[in-house]
Formats: C-alpha cells, structure tokens, sequence
C-alpha cells in the first residue's frame, strides 16, 4: 500500500484512535508559533485539520494542503471557514504559492525522501523574513523503529518512511537560504531521560 492510499485508510480513525505523535505535535506547533506572522499562512500535510482548526483562528488567510484525499475529506467537514482554502498537492512537485508569511509542515517529510526540494520550493514561496515551521518524529525515536502505523482490516500497516538526521535539516536549509532560529526536541511527559518523540525547528528566511 502506498502513502497515498494508507492515509486515504486511515483518515476515517485518525482523530480517534490514540496517538501520542499527533498529540505532543499539537503543543509543539502551538508553542513555537506563539508569536509567528499569520498574514498568509500555509499548512503543507494537513491532514484531518487539527492544526488547521487553531491556525484558522489566528489568520485571514490560510491554505491547507494534503496528498491525501480521504484526509482532506474529513478537513472540509470540519473547517467550513470561508478564509481557508483546501487543495490536493504532491509536495514533490513544483508548488504554485507565492507571498507566504508562514509555512507550517507537521509529520510530513517522514514520508518525502528528497527534502532538498522541500526547502527550495519553501524560500520560493516565502516573503523574505517568512518563517518555515517543521516537526517531525525524532531521528532518533525511528531508528529505534517507530513509524507512522495504523490499524486497518484486523492488520497493522506500517507506511514508507525516509529518516532525516538534524544535520540533513540543517544542511537542506543553508542551501536554500535559511536561518534557524528555534531548535527544541520533545519528550513524551517531559520525560528527558527518554528518547525524544519529536523534533521541531522554526527557519527564517533570510532577507
């Protein structure tokens, strides 16, 4: 199965079922956007809404974007604000957005193998000074294994990922112009004695 169709599976339990990810990816999202510019906001990976939901709140306008189908579905049924946009993309090819303040990227780039490109497509849509916000589970919590899974038909699907070490992100990022200027990893209770879950960065780009 690939990432398209499992998440299209997986859309009609994604808010139901217990998961620790999409719940400390909430908070992180939340805090580090704390005082960000809203002006123009786009969300790449949207998903089922849950960050779309408080995002929306905070801007006059917002693009929301998803590979998946199935997850978008159930977005629109629960974002009926005329300020936010909802459109089908494939990230891997070239984005057609343009004068953005902020790009919020939320457990996407597991699934994209090149982020080079993520990176030049985000400084090209960015305004000069826009901040680039990602959060992705831990290098480190998957290569102890853990992975983007779900139950499905009595089995377990277990969805493609590529791992990206915070050299990688930092690498992506300098080439295409950017800054970071937040950097904080997150552990399940705030448990620092743990494998951090998450990993969030803000990048600025440069004007």
């Amino acid at each position: 199965m690939d990432t398209k169709q499992a998440y299209n599976h997986w859309a009609g339990t994604y808010d139901t079922v217990i998961n620790k990810t999409r719940d400390l990816e909430l908070i992180a999202g939340q805090e580090l956007l704390l005082n960000a510019d809203f002006t123009n906001v786009l969300e790449i990976g949207c998903g089922t809404g849950k960050n779309t939901s408080w995002i929306s709140k905070s801007t006059k306008h917002l693009t929301s974007v998803d590979f998946s189908d199935g997850m978008l579905n159930i977005a629109k049924e629960k974002i009926k604000e005329d300020h936010v946009i909802f459109q089908q993309c494939d990230l891997t090819k070239a984005w057609a957005f343009k004068d953005v303040s902020l790009i919020i990227c939320s457990l996407v780039l597991e699934h994209i193998e090149n982020i080079d490109f993520i990176f030049e497509q985000a400084a090209n849509t960015l305004k000069p000074g826009g901040c680039f916000y990602i959060c992705e589970l831990h290098p480190y919590k998957q290569l102890e294994g853990s992975r983007a899974k779900f139950e499905y038909e009595n089995g377990l699907v277990e969805i493609e990922y590529f791992i990206h070490h915070i050299a990688d992100f930092f690498s992506a990022a300098m080439k295409n112009g950017f800054q970071c200027i937040t950097l904080k990893e997150w552990f399940d209770d705030n448990n620092r004695s743990t494998t951090p879950r998450l990993i969030s960065f803000l990048f600025q780009k440069n004007v």
